[in-house]
């Protein structure tokens, strides 16, 4: 489909062969499995990922294109096209054991990880086509400058892995960053103990806000310098030290 992209949507369609054959290949689409495309564009992936699945939900929140992609695929009773902004889509509607996968626009890249998280249950995995910065920061390591509170929220959720970068020139209009396909797998229910996910959310975000200080300082107005150090942890440490089960402690003492 030939389409003129909306700039307020911060559209990059993907249109190179190899790629899309990677991202199919790195995803393995089974007989039976519900899939979930988040930005469906002009259908690059859809189209064959659409002939692998089961059952394959697109949706995307430019009606123009809604509309493309419903001519496109007329009497494909496999496919169901959802005119929706994401952040504002009810996944559990979608059932259980989804599987997502998207070339997700840069803008709202962050904010939808951060939005994803209540529906993690429904979730089995994601493939998401990210900007390498985000890939970075969601595949950080504890005492790295990319590890942060993106890096904690969803790594006490889920394994997250790099599979491989792709240059501007596999988009069209080419982006002026590179982009990353990143995997992330949902840990099975009882993995990790988090007691209120809210506090864990609170805790990390304040934590984050002062990432200079020490953790003493940083959760003053939380946990004393004596309780974080009776749960095993240096206070003296900045938050980018803390590792994510560490974390999960500190927000399990906080909400009792």
């Amino acid at each position: 489909m030939k389409y003129k992209r909306r700039k307020r949507f911060g559209q990059h369609f993907l249109h190179e062969p190899e790629i899309i054959n990677q991202i199919i290949s790195a995803i393995a689409p089974l007989e039976g499995q519900k899939f979930v495309e988040i930005g469906a564009g002009d259908a690059a992936i859809t189209e064959p990922l659409s002939d692998l699945a089961t059952t394959l939900h697109a949706i995307e929140i430019d009606r123009n294109l809604t509309n493309l992609l419903r001519k496109k695929f007329i009497g494909r009773k496999n496919i169901t096209i959802h005119e929706s902004d994401v952040l504002n889509f009810d996944f559990a509607e979608l059932g259980y054991d989804l599987r997502l996968v998207g070339n997700l626009p840069y803008n709202i890249s962050t904010p939808l990880l951060f939005y994803l998280l209540p529906f993690c249950d429904h979730i089995m995995d994601a493939h998401f086509m990210l900007q390498k910065e985000v890939a970075d920061r969601i595949c950080a390591t504890h005492g790295s400058k990319n590890y942060g509170r993106l890096t904690i929220m969803l790594g006490c959720r889920m394994e997250t892995a790099r599979l491989f970068d792709v240059s501007p020139e596999s988009f069209d209009p080419p982006p002026k960053v590179m982009s990353t396909v990143v995997r992330m797998r949902m840990y099975p229910k009882g993995t990790f103990e988090i007691r209120d996910d809210e506090t864990m959310e609170v805790i990390v975000k304040q934590a984050f806000s002062k990432r200079r200080k020490t953790l003493r300082n940083a959760l003053s107005n939380c946990l004393t310098c004596a309780e974080i150090e009776a749960i095993g942890i240096d206070s003296s440490q900045r938050p980018e030290q803390v590792a994510i089960t560490d974390w999960i402690a500190l927000a399990n003492s906080v909400s009792g």
